[in-house]
């Protein structure tokens, strides 16, 4: 995905009931975060329809890791797609639940516009192959999402802490192209976490790098995850990532189950 600099106007949102609350939430009565509501995705090809999300329902907590597994091509990136309002579904919805006390956002109700200004305050985004911007330092590359969102105020010192914290503050003036893979990797999860969002999603973030070096990433993903308490959703195909999870969900067939259900459907 590409950063785009749209007009900084201020998205939308329901002002309808529905507002986050504990009833019925997750492990130790942790607060829904997003829900999901018939959620469907599918395209028109040859006059002929493809299914690729098949009306999903779940919810999803505030301070999970929650792992989506699959095969490639089985919808993975495309639900983060929608849950990141990147794209709109076919049918259905997903909502957010920023706080307590905050009206819920209806990411399908907003407009491409409200969705990418939203996304921008409220979602951090890892991709595997990165997408960091080659003509921007390092350092401009982390403080480009506060400057997006209006920040100018010592967005610098800023980005310079959070850097330190994942071991690059020596690379503040670098370019993408003289950083390892790792590295690179780095500075995308540093981007990614410096304007505190709600939620980060993560879309094969160890996939491009080799076994040691991934490790190594995702190890300082969940550190600055989990000690911020905050929510991690994770497409993966790699098992040490999974063992790490709070929830793993398996996509199959364009319909998601529990990760104990598809195994006892797979090897019973």
């Amino acid at each position: 995905m590409t950063l785009h600099a749209d007009p900084l106007t201020k998205p939308q949102i329901s002002k309808t009931a529905g507002m986050r609350t504990t009833a019925n939430g997750g492990p130790n009565g942790k607060p829904v975060l997003i829900r999901l509501e018939g959620l469907t995705k599918s395209y028109s090809e040859a006059g002929t329809s493809h299914v690729v999300l098949d009306a999903l329902d779940r919810e999803f907590y505030a301070g999970e890791f929650v792992c989506l597994v699959g095969r490639s091509g089985s919808g993975k990136s495309t639900l983060l797609n929608l849950i990141s309002g990147i794209d709109a579904p076919s049918a259905g919805d997903v909502t957010i639940y920023p706080a307590a006390d905050a009206a819920p956002v209806h990411l399908t109700a907003l407009s491409e516009q409200e969705r990418t200004l939203f996304r921008r305050r409220s979602i951090g985004i890892v991709f595997q192959f990165f997408n960091l911007i080659p003509t921007l330092t390092v350092q401009e590359n982390v403080t480009l999402p506060l400057e997006l969102n209006g920040q100018r105020r010592n967005v610098r010192a800023k980005a310079a802490a959070l850097l330190e914290r994942v071991g690059l503050g020596n690379r503040l003036d670098s370019y993408p192209d003289k950083l390892s893979g790792g590295e690179q990797q780095r500075v995308a999860i540093a981007r990614a976490l410096v304007h505190d969002p709600l939620l980060i999603l993560a879309d094969e973030p160890t996939g491009n790098l080799d076994e040691e070096t991934g490790g190594s990433v995702l190890e300082l993903l969940l550190e600055l995850t989990s000690g911020a308490g905050k929510t991690l959703f994770m497409a993966t195909h790699a098992a040490e990532v999974t063992e790490r999870a709070d929830r793993v969900l398996h996509l199959e067939r364009g319909k998601l189950v529990s990760d104990d259900l598809w195994r006892t459907t797979h090897h019973a």
